[in-house]
């Protein structure tokens, strides 16, 4: 009787067994076809002109598992060699600015099928022993990928550092440009609480918000602390129209990407000349982060480090009247020169 039962539990656990494989080989049927009833990607080069071979998106997807290899040093040069894969330098660079939204944008972006990314800020023309090592080694630190997927990196520090558009524009004079810029104030205080982490982490002190940001013997702006200077765009970005054309520039609202991500990543899709694949299935709200994470496909899915959405310090209220005040100015002819405006006080 025994030996009875026993069989049967074998005879039940085989045709479960059976069921779950075969439920499995199904998913993976259906999600590979679904990947080849997508349609033609058309890619646009520099130029804006449509290259001429087109790759299918299931191709992109692939290579985005086969990337992923390359980065884990699993891929050898044959493979490389047989899914025709480059480092190819950037052909779009998101140079700032800090403390703006410069990592969600670039995460964001990588959902894009036809857009790679570095992984690591690189800082090769904000940093002049880096930028001595030449563009070769540029081009080292760059990802693999398809010579038709456009490659993007971004480096916070390239906005305000006086050799970057000179360095860029030596590189390539018709590189695109996307700068994400976030409320001055609000900018300048979460630019103070990363810093402020990284001393509390070191068990340092540092002063509070109110100190750096006013000079305490005039009691106006001290506009020589670093946080208030990175907030003046208009000043920064004069710098870069010395090269580059305003038309260049793509600028990114970067309260709006926290908020409402979508529209802002279809606009920069847009500039890339790229063909709208980024949905509203691709981004979901995670209530207990308070941001919006990344849905690549069915299996993948990515919020940004728990670094990011730090709680700031409260500021004294009279101060941020008295720093709004102070940015109005420069924030009209920003808007002026970029030819939009947004919603800062």
């Amino acid at each position: 009787m025994l030996f009875k039962q026993q069989a049967l539990l074998r005879q039940k656990l085989f045709v479960l067994g059976s069921l779950a494989i075969g439920s499995l080989l199904y998913l993976v049927a259906r999600v590979g076809s679904l990947g080849r009833l997508q349609p033609i990607c058309p890619i646009e080069g520099r130029s804006g002109s449509h290259i001429s071979e087109q790759i299918p998106l299931r191709t992109l997807q692939f290579q985005r598992g086969l990337l992923h290899e390359l980065r884990k040093g699993n891929a050898m040069i044959e493979q490389i060699r047989l899914h025709n894969l480059v480092q190819q330098l950037p052909q779009a660079i998101i140079i700032g600015v800090r403390k703006g939204g410069t990592r969600a944008l670039l995460e964001m972006l990588n959902l894009h099928p036809a857009v790679v990314k570095a992984s690591q800020e690189v800082h090769f023309f904000d940093n002049d022993p880096n930028y001595a090592k030449g563009i070769e080694w540029y081009k080292g630190k760059m990802p693999f990928s398809h010579p038709h997927q456009i490659t993007i990196e971004k480096s916070p520090a390239y906005f305000i550092t006086e050799e970057v558009p000179e360095r860029i524009f030596k590189m390539n004079s018709s590189i695109k440009l996307l700068l994400i810029v976030r409320e001055p104030t609000t900018r300048a205080v979460s630019d103070y609480t990363q810093v402020l982490e990284g001393k509390e982490r070191k068990n340092k002190t540092y002063y509070k918000f109110e100190k750096l940001a006013i000079d305490p013997n005039t009691c106006e702006v001290n506009t020589k602390y670093k946080a208030v200077r990175t907030s003046i765009y208009t000043k920064h970005l004069e710098k870069w129209l010395k090269y580059f054309p305003v038309e260049q520039f793509h600028i990114v609202d970067g309260d709006r990407l926290i908020t409402d991500p979508l529209p802002e990543l279809q606009l920069v899709e847009q500039f890339l000349n790229l063909p709208p694949r980024i949905s509203q299935y691709n981004l979901y709200f995670n209530a207990t982060r308070g941001f919006y994470c990344l849905r690549f496909n069915i299996v993948f899915n990515k919020c940004l480090a728990g670094s990011k959405g730090r709680i700031h310090p409260d500021v004294d209220p009279s101060v941020v009247t008295k720093l709004r005040k102070f940015f109005h100015p420069f924030n009209q002819k920003f808007y002026q020169i970029i030819g939009r405006t947004f919603n800062w006080p």
